[in-house]
């Protein structure tokens, strides 16, 4: 799911790029002609073929494969997983099933009760009504269990993340070379999509709760780490020497000025943290989360649009909630109306509340969700989208239909992008590669490319991964193109803006797997749905950094450039696009990475090249092609980061000089 992301200010006039830097770019270019013009023939004279050299690859199979047997042979007995492995496996599963078994033992009336409560409580009667008819259409949807098993998995799994990432951060914040070591490692995570995540897990712990749980805790934990030290080390200056002028002790200067100062930032966190944590919730369903993801997984893999309706409609409502209960919590802990008289007396609320209704529930034995309460939503549904093949798929005129875009957009974007990749020289690919990183970078940054680049052939997975990157560009090129045009359109209109702004709100808290309901219905399965759904979740945060970047632009720069008579389309192209230059090279950082995460994901759909070897190797238990494939996609996510990402470092380094 995509993280919240805020653009920073837009530069002024007086921060365009000094001449120099224009000179160094251009030796860059100069320099790197020259390369070209020596390095490209000798390296057509000895691999005139192009494709990967089989003798750069490695193969892992075999070591992997071992690898795999041994886990499987010694799980039961090796002292590493019987004291240690076992030992966590054995606390999660524990931890997990005691939190679904209070929610059951409350029924759903408390449960329904509890969530409306705490919203009442947090941010008023309108978000305490949202909360409570959200929890009763998951009941309605026949979905209360599921939804209970994602719950209970989502409190544990959140616990521990944000556990882990407060002590992670918290050590960041306070040792700068704690940080040091931590941000590169944070910034690798960030890159990673959520598959990479679940074999690792799935080959020390199998299949089930412990590695959803564990692969969810080390998906979710860095938001929390990274946002808890930026708190902490952003921490007034003036404040903290007040405080040690005062002869306050380490311990009294964190816990009574650094804490109190960051609670913004960890409450935020602990948003970010419960967001992400639900997202890869339900991706785990993939390794027997079960819940509401498996009930989507379960109808994706018989294309039952319905049946993942029905079982999407709750993750989005649980999102939903859950985003605004903790984005209030944090207000709220912003304002002064924070004393501990207040806080005890919610708690009180809340508990007294929730226990009277679950009483209530247990005397008249109504703790299950009423059968006769259920609403069948999956056939309307089917039969809505039969009735989209018969008339929608192809044959309308003038437009066409969503099969013939599909099948348009393949072969007229997709193949093409793809045949022209692996027509591609393998070594004019890594040539491509380090003149694009080390123009808008540093030699060191490009080195970092090139080697990632590389490791996809060194793994023997060359082709599926030009396949998967072909699939990357196709989607941040449509979603740029329609990012960037909505973005100005809100930009340019206050009006537009608060339209859109709660249908971005919405799309943001989404997870990632119910994006694949609505294209699957509108264009069957294959690689343009996956696309076309990795388009959809990259597009909100596009979106809302250009518009930002843009309503940043110095206000006097816009003023000189009226005052010169330039017109609105003149402004726009002189003078906002060039001074929100930072906003727009994020924008298109955080799209690829956005897409890239649910390209992979899109292997469900018919996505196929890394995607569906993943998805294969964790559906068949075959692990070396799975992890195979994970490797390929992280060396992907950091190759694309990398090739993007430095100039935005720089201009930030810059700027703070």
């Amino acid at each position: 799911m995509a993280a919240a992301v805020t653009a920073g200010p837009a530069k002024s006039s007086g921060d365009r790029p000094h001449p120099l830097w224009r000179n160094r770019a251009l030796g860059k270019i100069v320099l790197l002609a020259v390369v070209a013009a020596v390095l490209i023939p000798l390296a057509h004279a000895k691999w005139s073929s192009g494709t990967w050299p089989h003798a750069l690859t490695v193969n892992l199979t075999e070591p992997l494969g071992n690898a795999t047997d041994w886990v499987i042979d010694n799980r039961d007995s090796d002292p590493l997983f019987l004291y240690f492995f076992g030992y966590i496996s054995n606390a999660v599963v524990i931890s997990v099933r005691a939190v679904y078994l209070v929610l059951l033992a409350a029924g759903w009336a408390g449960v329904t009760a509890a969530a409306g409560l705490i919203a009442w409580r947090v941010a008023g009667w309108r978000l305490a009504a949202s909360a409570v008819v959200a929890f009763l259409a998951c009941g309605a949807l026949g979905m209360w269990v599921p939804t209970m098993q994602t719950l209970a998995l989502m409190v544990i799994a959140v616990l521990a993340s944000v556990v882990l990432g407060a002590a992670l951060g918290l050590a960041a914040g306070l040792s700068d070379t704690m940080y040091r070591a931590l941000r590169p490692v944070l910034d690798t995570m960030q890159v990673l999509p959520a598959y990479a995540y679940l074999l690792p897990v799935v080959l020390v712990f199998g299949m089930g709760v412990p590695a959803a749980v564990l692969a969810t805790v080390v998906y979710a934990a860095p938001p929390m780490a990274r946002l808890t030290a930026l708190g902490l080390r952003s921490a007034d200056g003036g404040v903290m020497e007040a405080v040690t002028s005062l002869g306050a002790t380490a311990r009294q200067r964190l816990f009574s000025a650094r804490l109190p100062l960051a609670r913004k930032e960890l409450l935020l966190g602990l948003n970010q943290t419960i967001m992400m944590g639900l997202s890869m919730a339900v991706i785990a369903s993939v390794i027997g989360a079960g819940g509401l993801g498996d009930r989507v997984y379960q109808a994706l893999a018989s294309v039952d649009v319905g049946a993942a309706l029905a079982a999407g409609i709750p993750i989005v409502l649980l999102a939903v909630v859950l985003d605004r209960v903790t984005a209030a919590a944090g207000a709220r802990m912003g304002s002064h109306d924070t004393s501990d008289v207040h806080w005890k007396w919610d708690v009180l609320a809340v508990v007294v509340g929730t226990g009277v209704v679950a009483v209530v529930g247990h005397l008249t034995d109504r703790l299950d969700w009423p059968d006769a309460w259920t609403l069948n939503i999956a056939a309307p549904v089917n039969d809505a989208v039969d009735w989209m093949t018969d008339h929608l798929y192809s044959g309308v005129p003038y437009i066409g239909g969503t099969a013939d875009w599909a099948a348009h957009f393949t072969t007229g974007i997709l193949n093409p992008v793809r045949d022209g990749l692996t027509w591609l020289p393998w070594w004019s690919v890594l040539l491509i590669v380090a003149a694009l990183s080390w123009l808008i970078g540093t030699w060191r940054t490009a080195l970092t490319a090139v080697l990632a680049m590389a490791g996809v052939g060194v793994l023997g997975v060359w082709k599926p991964s030009l396949d998967t990157l072909s699939q990357v560009i196709a989607a941040v090129l449509v979603t740029l193109v329609l990012g960037f045009a909505i973005g100005i359109a809100a930009a340019r209109s206050e009006r537009f803006e608060r339209l859109l702004r709660p249908v971005l709100d919405v799309f943001q808290t989404m997870p990632q797997f119910v994006y694949l309901i609505p294209v699957v219905a509108l264009f069957a399965v294959g690689r343009a749905p996956a696309v076309a759904a990795a388009v959809v979740y990259a597009l909100p945060a596009v979106v809302r950094i250009t518009t930002q970047g843009l309503r940043q632009v110095d206000p006097a720069a816009m003023e000189a450039s009226r005052s010169m008579g330039a017109t609105t389309t003149q402004q726009l192209r002189q003078v906002q696009l060039p001074l929100a230059r930072p906003a727009l090279l994020l924008a298109i950082n955080q799209g690829i990475v956005l897409v890239l995460a649910v390209v992979i994901i899109g292997g469900l759909v018919g996505g196929g090249a890394l995607g569906y070897d993943v998805v294969f190797g964790i559906a068949q238990g075959d692990l070396a092609t799975g992890l195979v494939a994970g490797a390929a996609i992280v060396c992907l996510g950091l190759m694309l980061d990398r090739v993007t990402q430095p100039t935005q470092r720089r201009d930030t380094a810059g700027k703070g000089a």
